[in-house]
């Protein structure tokens, strides 16, 4: 039987740093079309992984090394949920991957919503990756925020991992919400739409830049608790 050590075992084998699992029960305060089951009715379960982060990025001078980075990261977060899911549907297993990064949809009045497909950090909180930290990134006691996520949704269920309850941010640290230059941070929520038009920008031939990450720059425990 494919049980979760060999679900992870599989992820393990791909190049994923970690994973977890979460019963589809568990999202039942997600917001209206952001339930694991309103995307494929057939979930049963979320299969979070994650690769760890180059610390580097956070020291390069200017947001191209950056950006450049979190590309990479991101194809290597889709190419490991695509693998992942041919895999599993070798054995049986009905899989769907769901995108490391947005893409991001609009709602009736034409305004972003700063919602991808799933929220990949709340789906690792409760997949037991680690907890939210005031700066709303995933802290994982090994790799702290510096992680990228991926996730699928499969018609397995299977027993979830045990949510974390590390401490992430030290208490009464305030440098992420200080050192943020449109205060879209309140501590427990970010503001998409201030975050959003500070983060990204076209360059001039056509890729975005991320030209902030000073959220993770300044967190002492971006690199682990």
């Amino acid at each position: 039987m494919l049980d979760s050590r060999k679900i992870k075992q599989l992820a393990y084998s791909l190049g994923a740093d970690l994973c977890g699992v979460a019963c589809a029960e568990r999202f039942e305060r997600a917001c209206a079309g952001l339930h694991p089951a309103e995307i494929d009715p057939d979930c049963r379960s979320v299969i979070v992984f994650a690769r760890q982060f180059p610390a580097s990025a956070l020291s390069a001078a200017g947001c191209v090394p950056y950006s450049h980075i979190y590309r990479m990261m991101v194809q290597e977060l889709d190419r490991l949920g695509l693998e992942f899911c041919l895999q599993l549907e070798e054995q049986g297993v009905h899989a769907l991957p769901l995108p490391a990064e947005g893409p991001f949809e609009r709602d009736g009045d034409g305004e972003e919503a700063h919602w991808g497909v799933l929220s990949l950090r709340h789906a690792g909180w409760l997949a037991g990756l680690g907890v939210l930290g005031r700066n709303t990134l995933l802290i994982n006691r090994t790799y702290g925020s510096l992680i990228q996520l991926g996730a699928l949704l499969v018609d397995l269920e299977r027993d979830s991992d045990p949510i974390a309850t590390h401490n992430g941010c030290p208490p009464g640290c305030r440098l992420c919400l200080d050192a943020c230059p449109v205060s879209a941070l309140d501590g427990t929520a970010v503001d998409g739409e201030l975050c959003g038009q500070l983060t990204s920008c076209s360059a001039n031939g056509g890729e975005t830049l991320i030209r902030c990450n000073r959220c993770r720059q300044v967190c002492p425990v971006s690199l682990g608790i």
